[in-house]
C-alpha cells in the first residue's frame, strides 16, 4: 500500500492503472526507435546497393535529426496548446507512413525525404511522454515512470537491432522496414484507444486520481497559460541541462547510427554478429536506466535524501561513465571494445533517464512541452553532428578511433555544464503575468 500525506490527509491507493499508461508511453518510445535504427542496421547493405560513401551515409543518418531537432520547440509549444492525446495520435499516423513507404524507394533522394518526414513525425514523442508522465505520476514515482519510456529507447537496440538484422539477412532490407512499420501501426491503434489525460480517463478510479493529484503532479492549465518561451530561455538551469543533454547525445547517436557499421567495418563481423554484439551495450544501458536512473534514484529520495542532490549526483556519475567511449579508441579487440561501449552506454542511459525526468520537475505549470522541447532541440544539435562528423572522420582516416575521442571531449563539456551551472534542481517559478482587476 502506498501513502501520500497532504495537509494532514492520508491518501492511499492499491490501483495501478497509471502504470498501464507508463507501459503505453514506453512502448511508443520503443517503436519510435525501431523506426530509427532500421536504417542503421541496413547501412552496409544500402551503401553497397545504392553506392553510398561513408561520408554520404553519415549525412543520410543525420537527416532524421535535422527535422527532429528543428521541430522540437514548435512541437513543444503545440503540445502545451493541444495536449498529448491529439498530437501523438496525428504524429504516430505520419510516422507509420514515413517508415512503410521507405520499403518502396529506389534512390537516395526519396530516402532523404522520408527520413526528414520521420524526423518531423517523431519530434514530439519524448516531450509528450515527459508531459504525460508529469500528469500521471506523483513526484516520488517520477524517476521510475521516466525510466519506463526512456529505457525503451535503449531496449529498442537490444530487441530491434538483432530483429532487423535477422530480417535483412533472411529476406532483405525492404522487408525490415515493412516490419517496423507494422509494429508502429500496433502502437498507433493502442495509443488511440487507451490514452487520455487523468481527469478525463473513464477507466481511472477516483481513488487513484486523488492519489495522483496529491503527489505534486503537473497541474493541467488552460490552453496558452504556460510561461513564455523567452522567459524559459532566460533560466540558467535549463541551459545547463540542455548542454548536458547535447553532450551525452553526441555519444548516444554515434553509437545509435554507427556502432553496427563499426563492428562490421573495423572489427570484421558479419551483419548477424554485429547485430548481436550491438545489443549487449544497449542491454546494459536499459538495465542501468531502469535500475539506477529510475528505481535506485527513487529509492534514495523516498528514504529522505535530498532529491536535488541525488539527481545531480547520478546525472554527473552517468556522464563520467560515458567517458569510457575514449577507451574504445585504444583497442581493436571485439570483447574489450564491447566492455568499453557497455560502460559508456550504461552511463549515458543513467544520465538520460534523470535528464528526462527534469522537464516535469523544473517546468512552470503548463510549460512541460516548451521546456522539454527546448532541451531536446539543443540536445539534438549534436545528434545531427555526430553521424556526419563520424562519417567524415571514418572516410578520411579509415578508422573510428578519432571519432570516439571527439565524443569523449564533447562529454567533458557537458559534465562541466552540469557541475558549474545547473545549481539546485527545483521548479522554475511561474511567469508573472499582468492581471487587470475589476
Amino acid at each position: 500500500m502506498e501513502r501520500q500525506i497532504e495537509l494532514g490527509k492520508v491518501i492511499t491507493t492499491k490501483k495501478k492503472f497509471r502504470f498501464w499508461i507508463g507501459l503505453l508511453l514506453g512502448f511508443g518510445c520503443l517503436v519510435n526507435y525501431f523506426d530509427r535504427i532500421n536504417l542503421t542496421v541496413a547501412g552496409q547493405v544500402l551503401m553497397d546497393e545504392l553506392s553510398i560513401s561513408p561520408a554520404m551515409f553519415g549525412i543520410l543518418l543525420s537527416s532524421f535529426s535535422w527535422t527532429y531537432a528543428l521541430m522540437q520547440i514548435p512541437m513543444g509549444l503545440v503540445l502545451d496548446r493541444i495536449g498529448v492525446k491529439w498530437l501523438n495520435r496525428v504524429c504516430s499516423i505520419v510516422w507509420v507512413f514515413a517508415t512503410g513507404l521507405t520499403a518502396f524507394i529506389s534512390g537516395l533522394l526519396p530516402l532523404f525525404i522520408l527520413r526528414l518526414s520521420l524526423g518531423v513525425a517523431e519530434a514530439p514523442a519524448f516531450s509528450a511522454a515527459s508531459k504525460a508522465t508529469g500528469y500521471w505520476f506523483p513526484l516520488k514515482e517520477r524517476g521510475f515512470a521516466t525510466a519506463m519510456f526512456d529505457m525503451s529507447s535503449k531496449l529498442s537496440n537490444v530487441i530491434g537491432v538483432p530483429l532487423v538484422a535477422f530480417v535483412i539477412s533472411k529476406w532483405g532490407w525492404r522487408e525490415a522496414f515493412l516490419l517496423t512499420a507494422a509494429i508502429s501501426i500496433v502502437y498507433c491503434v493502442w495509443f488511440w484507444l487507451l490514452y487520455r489525460d487523468p481527469e478525463e480517463h473513464p477507466r481511472l478510479s477516483k481513488e487513484e486520481l486523488d492519489y495522483i493529484q496529491a503527489g505534486d503532479v503537473q497541474k493541467q492549465v488552460a490552453q496558452g497559460e504556460g510561461s513564455s518561451l523567452l522567459y524559459l530561455m532566460k533560466q540558467r538551469k535549463l541551459w545547463a541541462l540542455a548542454i548536458g543533454a547535447a553532450a551525452y547525445n553526441y555519444s548516444f547517436f554515434l553509437f545509435l547510427t554507427w556502432l553496427p557499421n563499426y563492428l562490421m567495418q573495423e572489427l570484421h563481423l558479419d551483419i548477424m554478429k554485429s547485430g548481436l554484439y550491438t545489443a549487449i551495450p544497449w542491454a546494459c544501458g536499459a538495465l542501468s536506466s531502469i535500475l539506477i536512473g529510475g528505481l535506485f534514484v527513487d529509492f534514495l529520495i523516498k528514504r529522505g535524501f535530498d532529491p536535488s542532490k541525488v539527481r545531480k549526483l547520478f546525472l554527473t556519475i552517468g556522464m563520467l561513465l560515458g567517458l569510457a567511449v575514449i577507451g574504445a579508441a585504444t583497442t581493436t579487440d571485439t570483447r574489450t571494445a564491447i566492455i568499453f561501449f557497455s560502460i559508456a552506454v550504461s552511463g549515458i542511459c543513467i544520465a538520460s533517464t534523470i535528464n528526462w525526468s527534469m522537464p516535469s520537475i523544473l517546468a512552470p505549470n503548463g510549460s512541460v512541452g516548451a521546456v522539454s522541447g527546448f532541451m531536446n532541440f539543443i540536445g539534438n544539435l549534436t545528434a545531427i553532428a555526430a553521424p556526419i562528423v563520424t562519417g567524415f572522420i571514418v572516410g578520411a582516416t579509415g578508422s573510428f578511433s578519432i571519432a570516439f575521442v571527439v565524443a569523449g571531449v564533447v562529454m567533458v563539456i557537458g559534465i562541466l555544464s552540469i557541475t558549474i551551472f545547473l545549481g539546485r534542481i527545483e521548479k522554475i517559478p511561474d511567469q508573472e503575468k499582468k492581471v487587470i482587476l475589476d
